[in-house]
């Protein structure tokens, strides 16, 4: 059950789940509230519990403001993007052909046909970028299973608009943003292992954390690293 919690100036999405404690989130790019909430949890329990927490609301969204936002793309020659964390040159290569894109060295070629329109030239980056993360997630995911004791049934990759990364315990599917081939490399891992956890200890509790400590000692830091790299100035 979702529902959204008026608190005057702010709206909050509530979503009641079987789990035991209330859970907050602020997520990026807008600061959207949202709190996960237990069946049994009644909603003046889950009004006390947003209010009680609202300078911390506050907080983090002004930091999610006030985040670097990437200027929008026009997919044109010369123009600077990121691939795995580097900053690289977008080479546009028009020829009456199937298009493509291949990295070399700090350029990113991209070969559309004549005429292709930005939404299209875009379409074919991002499937790319879509690739890179399928293909990088595959040695990861191999890793953490065998550290875990858990198996992954299927990775979906997809631009999300305020999460990098997605886990259903249950059909052990795991969710990732396509923006991740866009970071350092260590993001993905990060990322990956925190989905995969999922399947171990489903909320965010101290046997969770317990698992990243373990097999990821500097978790903190990539973390860091991730939610301080410039936002895309749209997220799909």
């Amino acid at each position: 059950m979702v529902f959204v919690l008026d608190l005057g100036e702010l709206n909050v999405d509530v979503i009641r789940k079987d789990i035991k404690n209330l859970h907050l989130s602020v997520h990026p790019p807008t600061g959207r509230v949202r709190i996960a909430a237990p069946e049994r949890a009644g909603l003046d329990t889950i009004r006390a519990f947003a209010v009680a927490h609202l300078a911390w609301i506050r907080r983090n969204q002004r930091k999610i403001m006030m985040q670097e936002r990437e200027p929008p793309r026009e997919y044109l020659d010369r123009e600077s993007h990121f691939v795995w964390g580097e900053r690289v040159m977008l080479r546009i290569i028009e020829r009456d052909a199937a298009p493509t894109v291949s990295r070399e060295h700090h350029s990113l070629s991209l070969q559309v046909r004549p005429g292709t329109s930005t939404a299209d030239r875009q379409q074919i980056a991002e499937g790319w970028y879509r690739d890179e993360v399928r293909r990088a997630a595959v040695p990861a995911i191999a890793k953490w299973e065998a550290l875990l004791n858990v198996s992954v049934n299927q990775v979906f990759v997809q631009r999300m608009k305020t999460k990098w990364g997605s886990c259903n315990p249950i059909t052990c599917n795991i969710r990732l943003n396509t923006d991740l081939a866009k970071k350092p490399p260590e993001c993905l891992d990060y990322v990956i292992l925190h989905e995969m956890t999922h399947m171990r200890a489903r909320t965010h509790s101290s046997e969770f954390f317990g698992y990243l400590d373990q097999l990821m000692p500097h978790w903190r830091p990539v973390r860091q690293l991730l939610n301080d790299l410039p936002l895309s100035s749209v997220s799909g």
